[in-house]
């Protein structure tokens, strides 16, 4: 302020006061309020700083196909299934970001500078600011009944779930395997081939005679027909039913990891449109500022690298609410991708989930158990596994012993024309076998009995692990749950009160307005962790009916 504008105060002053002392006060009191003004601007800039950071949204790729020759195999008794627990405490994005200052006014304060209640200046600008409607701190609130998110024609989870079983290529490419199993059963029920022979024996180089006697010439038909002695046939039929069982487990099993994978796509396409909502408020908030401050700059209480210091803010809020919609968008893709729809119309994509109803799990821990260990197709696929094992070591016994060929010779002609005589015709009945004394197919029997306790000690580690992930998903479930409650009960109305009494306050003149942009900083971090609550518990539900498996919460 240069000398001019203080004599223009001063004389200001002298009108209203009719004192010239009361003029150089004033000049004095409006300096100050400059510098408390452009104070509180700072602050607002620190906290857009940190906010134009806000919540991020990673879309991971979605789970590729299970390796191997089978699309839906996994080898039995693996738990490599992926966690998408989102911890309370954390972003959606999965990382820390940047926080707002916590730091006490006084830290801002110069050396002997005094907090700002001069009543008449301090109501200025709260007139100024009424007239702006100060904002929320980018009025960041939900109310506190929140249940539903999304328009009332949104895709719902049943309707996905039911385009996900129909549609989705994988399973559609798993599904395959049941009837390559049932070949492989067609195969294994199949008899072996009789076998045709035909020869003709003793033909002579040139002809026979006395001085060079020889044969006679002898045609023969040979059929033989092996013999299961040892039933081999009905050893390879058990073992392939027990591989075709297997397998409609398996694909079952598939068919609740693909569920799960689209839980999760579809919960992330519900945390990005929150993402999106919490950016487009935050920009609503941020513009308010931006006029509070032209306001303050018109009442010569701020600079006017302080407007433009908030416009490049404003611009960065709303680039921001530009890539939480382009996370959408990802998240949309992701979605789309599991459901098989067209990836070209993904923006069209709306979802409406209950994100924010409070369940429990509808039957007791040790109910839940027993169910998991019921209900689990992972876990009946390792059960029956036992059943192949015992059938293949069944077959490898049986394959120790070859068949036996049974021989029939219904034709035999000793061609005498030769000798001037009538020729012959006879038939012959015999048999082939393999004699075992080396090779009983010692090895194969071996491998199998060391498969039985293999196998059996994979459907224990897979039972464990049933129980496992059955107990941690109803323990997140209620923790979850738990944590909503006590953030809509206690923590928001707490931290709401507590910023409402700071705006008193700071309206009154009473407390610096530092204090309340704390308190509105903190509620805000307040609502995020609300927010991200909802989606933890929301995921710990269907977490839960995948750790089940079987949907035992909507």
């Amino acid at each position: 302020m240069d000398r001019q504008d203080g004599e223009r105060l001063g004389s200001r002053s002298w009108t209203r006061n009719g004192s010239s002392h009361g003029g150089g006060r004033r000049a004095w009191l409006h300096a100050k309020a400059s510098r408390v003004c452009a104070l509180i601007i700072a602050v607002w800039l620190t906290s857009t700083a940190a906010h134009a950071q806000g919540p991020q949204f990673d879309v991971g790729a979605p789970p590729g196909a299970a390796g191997g020759a089978s699309m839906v195999g996994q080898p039995l008794g693996s738990a490599n299934f992926p966690s998408y627990d989102t911890p309370s405490n954390a972003p959606l994005s999965g990382r820390p970001g940047p926080q707002g200052t916590h730091v006490p006014a006084a830290a801002f304060a110069s050396p002997g500078m005094p907090v700002f209640r001069t009543q008449g200046a301090q109501q200025a600008i709260t007139q100024i600011a009424t007239e702006a409607q100060v904002p929320q701190y980018g009025e960041l609130d939900l109310p506190a009944d929140f249940v539903m998110f999304g328009p009332e024609n949104g895709m719902n989870l049943d309707t996905a779930i039911e385009i996900v079983v129909k549609q989705n290529l994988d399973l559609q490419a798993a599904r395959l395997e049941i009837p390559m199993a049932q070949a492989d059963l067609l195969t294994a029920g199949l008899r072996a081939n009789p076998v045709f022979y035909a020869d003709t024996q003793l033909i002579p180089y040139g002809h026979f005679s006395f001085l060079r006697p020889g044969g006679p010439p002898q045609s023969d038909i040979n059929l033989n027909l092996p013999l299961d002695v040892t039933f081999k046939r009905l050893a390879r039929i058990e073992s392939a039913k027990a591989a075709k069982y297997v397998t409609e487990a398996q694909l079952q099993d598939a068919v609740r990891n693909q569920i799960d994978n689209l839980y999760t796509f579809y919960e992330d396409v519900v945390a990005a449109g929150l993402t999106v909502q919490f950016s487009e408020l935050y920009l609503t908030g941020i513009r308010k500022v931006l006029k509070l401050t032209e306001l303050l700059y018109k009442g010569d209480q701020v600079q006017q690298s302080d407007v433009l210091t908030m416009k490049a803010n404003v611009m960065k809020s709303e680039l921001q609410l530009q890539e939480a919609i382009i996370a959408r968008s990802k998240a949309n893709r992701a979605l789309a991708l599991i459901l098989n729809m067209p990836l070209d119309r993904v923006d069209d994509i709306r979802v409406r989930d209950s994100v924010g109803l409070l369940q429990s799990a509808p039957l007791s821990r040790t109910d839940l158990v027993a169910k998991g260990l019921e209900r689990r197709p992972d876990l009946a696929a390792a059960r029956i596994a036992i059943r192949r094992a015992n059938a293949d070591l069944k077959l490898a016994k049986a394959n120790g012993y070859p068949d036996v060929y049974l021989l029939y010779q219904p034709y035999t002609l000793q061609n005498n024309t030769y000798l001037g005589v009538p020729s012959a015709y006879s038939w012959t009945l015999g048999v082939t076998a393999t004699v075992p004394l080396f090779n009983r197919n010692q090895g194969n029997v071996a491998r199998a009995k060391i498969n039985i306790p293999q196998t059996e000690i994979q459907m224990a580690s897979q039972e464990r692990t049933v129980v496992s992930d059955v107990l941690n998903a109803e323990q997140e479930l209620e923790q979850s749950r738990a944590a909503v409650e006590r953030l809509r009960t206690e923590i928001i109305p707490t931290s709401r009160s507590a910023r409402d009494k700071a705006l008193d306050r700071f309206r009154g003149g009473n407390t610096s307005a530092l204090e309340y942009l704390a308190a509105q900083q903190d509620f805000n971090d307040v609502v995020r962790a609300y927010r991200d609550a909802m989606v933890r518990h929301r995921r710990a539900i269907l977490d839960l009916n995948t750790a089940v498996g079987e949907r035992i919460l909507p």
